[in-house]
């Protein structure tokens, strides 16, 4: 009999939103006008969805009188605040493609986002961690001959420009958004390339709506749920899993700090008695190491999200237990994707969140293909991921070769992501097609080394990776980062714990102990650059 394919589908009940965004916000300020919509705990202020509705619209006014068409690109430099969700939203409502920018980037970087989206109006935050945007934008203005207005969040002119939205722009607004389709672009977002410059993905209304709403459906949000987002905006986990997960369901944004503080997150969960907690699992893991973790009240906690690289079982297990999200759930996806295509279930068991990276979501395809030929793979062997259906971008903003590299004409997104899909249709994710490592002629999959290292008594967090050996092609380098208080770890007692448990061709032969991770945006670990670091 010829065995089951790695294909699978998402089937369900709940229809697609045909809605653009602005016309869903609509929705929801109608359906629960006095509950609240955004609290920005920093700041400590607050809007309930009558009133964040009516801020959107007063921003969307301004940037009508500011001569802002239909698909112009709008940028947003700046850290987790209020402002940049009205500027998500207004931007929506007016048809214009907003475009985020990563506040970590620098003048290089900026320019060259600024240029190749054809950037006309920015708004940026003042400064942060010592970045002076104003410099910044100051120093690259003359070569972005496009970009003639910026408007800093902080500043009088962030005042200056919302007031020059009036009501009396209502009926021009509801002209334009008239003219608006659920399938136009609406946001740019730059993939954290390892070589040369970004690629911009260009999602639609209706790629990050309805991601987000299906995203929400999958954790059971409703208007009585309230989401803590200490993850950033610039990304989709921030606006798309988080903003429009919130939005479409009636529930509470919650900004806890600019950018990720762990006792702030843990403080603005306990005072705003979130249901609701996102992450990456190094920031779960920076929250669970805080001296004083036990002494924050986060029994109101039901749910959340963990994305951004594989959980450690024994992390998983602390965070249902101390954390009280007994409902938290898995997601995998990618930019180019909007981003989840593979999301656990709140009633999947222990072994399926931190093994799995979840099932398919209502209304998308994924497939596990041989990266040479294309060909499905059976279950249970290993190929590149790939994924097909509404949540697919439209492409990279003006790079259409590019864009055809990565989707093919079947309309398949090749992740680059190697996984196996399980007869019950759950996948597992075992490492980047470029990371694997093979030693002597040896396929070894990083994930499975790291997921066992996990259990040494010494070790915190640990990533794998393959570096140049003459003989063998490539060795295991495990770069670890040490429990606090724990004795020097040393590559002979890591062997050791590997001897007659690991195949003795996946036992790293070098170690490297180090203080943290270099991470992507998206929260990934950047292996190139451990592998550049240390591969010598």
């Amino acid at each position: 009999m010829r065995p089951s394919l790695s294909y699978t589908h998402g089937t369900g009940s709940t229809a697609f939103l045909g809605d653009t965004i602005g016309a869903n916000l609509d929705r929801a300020a109608a359906a629960w006008p006095d509950r609240e919509a955004l609290v920005d705990v920093p700041s400590g202020r607050r809007w309930t969805y009558a009133e964040f509705a009516a801020d959107v619209d007063r921003l969307a006014y301004a940037l009508l009188a500011s001569g802002v068409a239909k698909g112009d690109r709008v940028g947003i430099w700046a850290v987790n605040c209020a402002e940049w969700v009205l500027v998500q939203y207004a931007t929506a409502r007016v048809g214009a493609i907003m475009v985020n920018i990563n506040p970590a980037y620098r003048t290089h970087e900026v320019e060259y986002v600024l240029g190749q989206a054809g950037i006309s109006l920015l708004f940026a935050s003042l400064s942060h961690k010592g970045s002076d945007y104003r410099a910044m934008v100051e120093e690259v203005r003359g070569r972005c001959p496009r970009l003639t207005e910026t408007v800093y969040i902080g500043d009088p002119g962030w005042e200056a420009f919302t007031a020059r939205g009036t009501a009396g722009r209502r009926e021009e607004l509801s002209a334009r958004e008239a003219e608006l389709s659920c399938d136009d672009p609406i946001n740019i977002q730059y993939t954290s390339g390892t070589t040369g410059f970004p690629k911009g993905a260009t999602l639609s209304h209706h790629n990050i709506l309805n991601n987000g709403y299906f995203v929400g459906e999958a954790v059971a949000y409703t208007e009585q749920d309230r989401i803590c987002i200490p993850v950033p905006f610039y990304h989709c986990f921030g606006m798309v899993m988080g903003n429009l997960a919130a939005t479409s369901h009636g529930a509470c944004m919650v900004i806890p700090a600019p950018s990720f503080e762990p006792r702030a997150t843990l403080e603005a969960v306990q005072r705003e008695r979130c249901t609701s907690l996102y992450g990456v699992p190094t920031m779960f893991i920076a929250e669970l190491n805080l001296p004083d973790f036990a002494g924050y009240d986060l029994s109101t906690l039901r749910t959340g999200i963990m994305a951004g690289s594989p959980c450690p079982v024994e992390v998983m297990k602390r965070v249902v237990a101390e954390m009280h999200m007994a409902e938290v759930s898995i997601c995998y996806g990618m930019t180019e994707t909007s981003p989840v295509s593979l999301q656990t279930r709140i009633e999947d068991d222990l072994e399926h969140r931190t093994a799995t990276v979840g099932r398919v979501l209502p209304h998308l395809e994924v497939k596990v293909v041989d990266p040479a030929t294309g060909v499905t793979r059976p279950r249970g062997t290993a190929g590149e991921l790939c994924t097909r259906g509404y949540s697919v971008m439209l492409g990279y903003w003006n790079e259409p070769g590019k864009t055809a590299e990565a989707v093919d004409a079947g309309r398949w997104m090749h992740t680059g992501d190697l996984a196996v899909m399980r007869e019950d249709g759950y996948v597992e994710i075992v490492g980047r097609i470029k990371d694997m490592i093979i030693r002597g002629g040896e396929n070894i999959y990083p994930r499975e080394v790291e997921e066992f290292l996990y259990g040494h008594p010494k070790i915190q967090d640990v990533q794998v990776v393959g570096v140049p050996h003459e003989t063998y092609g490539e060795e295991v380098l495990a770069c670890v980062i040490p429990r606090d208080g724990a004795d020097p770890l040393t590559l002979e007692e890591v062997r050791a714990f590997c001897r007659d448990r690991l195949a003795h061709y996946k036992i790293p032969s070098r170690l490297q102990l180090l203080d943290s991770f270099p991470m992507t945006v998206s929260g990934k670990v950047r292996k190139v650059e451990l592998r550049q670091t240390y591969g010598g």
